[in-house]
């Protein structure tokens, strides 16, 4: 719970000054945590939505939800109800603990990277990363998985503007390009 408590103890603070706030329950902190997976292999095979639950199960510590389609679209086969993706939403402790694995571990894993770009906050202050492959994640084993897939992580604050959003990711260790 370091990662938590160092938000608690000294971004809040930092970021009520930086950003000139009269009330510390102003200052932006995460609210929650979502990844997920589009599967639109799972309209032909039907094993594919079993395998991404139990890997993003894997990386997010939590049950998976399967999301379904709302409409039929026919050009890509896709009829009403078919299961088309999985979702994780994680609130709490979880939340704590995947942001570290995240800023920690995963993000300074990726290949040739930079820093992220500033246009990954958008404008309620919200973080959105895509991630090409899940392997980047230490719980995932190479060996098992039976295809690379993508995942997209976004995290949730109760920022207000971009700037908010990209203060707080910045003081909580985020590496953006400068």
């Amino acid at each position: 719970m370091k990662f938590k408590d160092n938000y608690f103890q000294e971004v809040r603070g930092k970021l009520k000054a930086d950003l000139k706030l009269a009330n510390i329950m102003e200052v932006p902190k995460p609210t929650k945590v979502v990844l997920n997976v589009g599967a639109g292999e799972a309209v032909a095979s039907k094993g594919a939505i079993e395998k991404i639950q139990e890997q993003l199960e894997l990386i997010a510590g939590q049950k998976s939800v399967v999301t379904k389609a709302r409409v039929s679209i026919s050009a890509f086969k896709i009829r009403k109800g078919l299961p088309i993706g999985v979702k994780v939403t994680l609130r709490g402790d979880r939340m704590w603990l995947f942001l570290e694995k995240l800023i920690k571990i995963v993000i300074p894993r990726l290949r040739d990277f930079k820093g992220l770009s500033d246009k990954n906050v958008d404008s309620h202050g919200n973080l959105n990363i895509g991630f090409t492959e899940q392997t980047i994640f230490p719980e995932i084993e190479y060996d098992k998985i039976d295809k690379i897939r993508g995942l997209e992580v976004t995290v949730v604050t109760s920022g207000r503007s971009h700037e908010q959003g990209k203060k707080l990711f910045q003081l909580m260790g985020v590496p953006f390009k400068s």
